[in-house]
């Protein structure tokens, strides 16, 4: 049975009242592949809207702590922690994103740690594609999480 279809049909928010608390952390990862020219802007700060990681940091935190209001059905979750984090991989001019979301609660934070990494990313974007058109967002993925009935899920290759 689908957790979120009633028995008669139609959609709920499952209940997770009886579901005991225990301390949870997901991370998840993506990749923005801006090209040379909008990397090496980046890397020079020279890119107009300005500092775009420490703005692209903030709006992963921020965003995360909007994923019950963005994703229907998604249970607000008071998030103890929450720390975006980049590599810059010179070799392929990209941006690596990483996210860690942690909660004690009675439901995970893997869609926190997804939503900064996706908004992150995209803020990147926005305020590199003036230099380059091209720019791609890739991989935004789940690399692990822990505590839940659920228990611990690691990614097998986390390369990021």
């Amino acid at each position: 049975m689908l957790s979120h279809v009633k028995p008669t049909g139609g959609v709920h928010m499952v209940d997770v009242s009886a579901k005991a608390r225990s301390a949870r952390t997901s991370v998840a990862a993506g990749r923005v592949v801006l090209g040379e020219k909008a990397f090496r802007a980046l890397v020079g700060g020279t890119i107009a809207k300005g500092d775009v990681l420490s703005v692209a940091q903030i709006a992963g935190i921020s965003a995360a702590k909007q994923t019950g209001t963005l994703i229907p059905l998604c249970h607000n979750v008071f998030i103890s922690a929450l720390d975006v984090e980049f590599a810059l991989d010179d070799d392929s001019c990209a941006v690596d994103v990483r996210a860690t979301a942690t909660a004690v609660g009675t439901t995970g934070v893997e869609m926190e740690a997804l939503v900064a990494v996706s908004v992150a990313a995209l803020t990147i974007y926005d305020m590199c594609k003036s230099v380059s058109k091209s720019v791609r967002i890739t991989d935004v993925r789940l690399l692990s999480k822990t505590g839940g009935k659920s228990g611990t899920f690691r990614l097998a290759s986390t390369t990021t």
